[in-house]
């Protein structure tokens, strides 16, 4: 396994310490998974015998330091998320410990949006909860629309989110993230979507989050927008950290695997 060695000048942000997640997925036997029966167990003190657990995340561990934008590769299932997920501090750890300079910002395709709002409410409404003044959302508004590229095809920044293509979502989302500097972003495939035009503009924006000292976490299954905005680049496999290096000798490893 390689690791990714450097000066121990640099500031670390997030330190992922050893870490193991287990999910506890409960059957759907007769009764077992009713409110009535779970409360049963908990004043029984009993475990339902139909929970499964998947031990999805063993043993991991890697520091990534300000200023750098790290990829997550693996196949489907791999872990790679659900360690996005746990960073963000969504998903606890079995054992070990992830501990973190600055507060993570989690971007994934799922993010929610108000579907029965427009787009511009979401806009100012998701600027806000960030923690942007209402200052800051006047001026940035523009930008903000322009980037995601929402009004090429018509006005459709002034209608609801659920007229918007999945594509079209995702950018919006995308744009109102990218708008405020992350101490640590994390970005869950959402340069998936969209043109190459747009793919660009995001990979250029990731580019002037890490200068603007962040760390941006990028879990994507497409390894050119891998190549293009990580130089760093750690594969998981079946929950375990299979190599930890720069971009361009991990991805090659990666693809060399799965050609095999």
């Amino acid at each position: 396994m390689a690791r990714h060695g450097k000066s121990d000048s640099r500031v670390p942000t997030v330190i992922v310490d050893d870490v193991h997640i287990v999910y506890r997925v409960h059957g759907a036997g007769s009764g077992k998974g009713s409110a009535t029966s779970a409360l049963s167990r908990i004043i029984s003190k009993k475990r339902s015998p139909s929970i499964r657990e998947v031990h999805a995340v063993r043993g991991i561990s890697f520091t990534a330091y300000k200023g750098e934008a790290v990829g997550l590769i693996g196949s489907n299932g791999s872990g790679k998320s659900t360690m996005l997920a746990a960073i963000a501090g969504l998903l606890p750890t079995e054992r070990g410990g992830i501990y973190t300079n600055g507060q993570p910002s989690l971007l994934g395709v799922n993010a929610a949006l108000m579907n029965d709002l427009t787009g511009d409410r979401n806009v100012i409404l998701g600027c806000l909860a960030m923690g942007m003044s209402p200052e800051e959302v006047k001026s940035r508004y523009q930008e903000i629309v322009d980037f995601s590229g929402i009004n090429e095809k018509g006005d459709f920044i002034s209608l609801p989110m659920r007229t918007y293509s999945s594509g079209m979502a995702a950018r919006l989302r995308f744009s109102i993230a990218a708008a405020k500097t992350h101490e640590v972003l994390l970005i869950d495939e959402a340069l998936a979507t969209g043109d190459q035009k747009f793919q660009k503009r995001s990979e250029a924006r990731i580019r002037e989050l890490r200068g603007e000292a962040g760390t941006v976490f990028l879990v994507s299954h497409n390894n050119n927008a891998i190549r293009d905005t990580c130089e760093r680049t750690i594969w998981i496999e079946k929950g375990e950290l299979i190599m930890d290096g720069l971009t361009d000798e991990v991805v090659k490893e990666y693809e060399k695997a799965n050609r095999a």
